[in-house]
């Protein structure tokens, strides 16, 4: 069944109302990995040439952001979280290398925080992974990449604090 950006927003609507919680996050994620196995979706809402950062859907009552990302060539991101919200990284097309980080010392308004490298893993079309808050992670793409990411509230309109990646000693 094909997919619009309506529906699909009402979805993550009454999916969030009811658990905005990890679990219906999860439910969330879900979904959109059913929505990017449809062409027609993703051509119709995530342009290879658009903008690196475009507003597809703002939730008026829950404030969660549905958003499509076109980067051309390759870019890195350091170590982030998404403050006190969550967010969906949802790969339309290209692979994005994904690396988990733990933290060692949280960031505040005062200091970044600094974290370990957890592991790698790829993103590829089709594929959705879900970040809770205060969980840490980087985006690195080596060539052109789109996808749909939502956010629990738009990060634009939240403050966020930096990382550190710092090396550990061996045992």
């Amino acid at each position: 069944m094909p997919h619009t950006l309506e529906g699909f927003a009402a979805s993550c609507h009454n999916i969030l109302a009811a658990d905005p919680g990890p679990a219906g996050c999860q439910k969330v994620c879900d979904l959109l990995r059913d929505v990017l196995q449809d062409p027609d979706f993703v051509a119709a809402n995530v342009d290879p040439n658009g903008p690196e950062r475009h507003i597809l859907y703002e939730d008026p009552e829950l404030k969660f952001t549905i958003l499509a990302h076109s980067y051309k060539g390759a870019k890195n991101a350091p170590p982030h979280d998404h403050g006190p919200t969550w967010a969906i990284y949802g790969q339309a097309s290209g692979t994005t290398i994904m690396t988990d980080w733990e933290a060692i010392e949280r960031a505040t308004a005062d200091k970044p925080g600094t974290c370990r490298h957890v592991r790698d893993y790829e993103l590829t079309p089709g594929m959705a992974y879900l970040y809770n808050p205060g969980e840490l992670h980087s985006p690195r793409r080596d060539a052109s990449t789109t996808l749909i990411r939502i956010e629990g509230i738009n990060v634009t309109k939240i403050r966020r604090f930096p990382y550190i990646a710092v090396a550990t000693a061996a045992a």
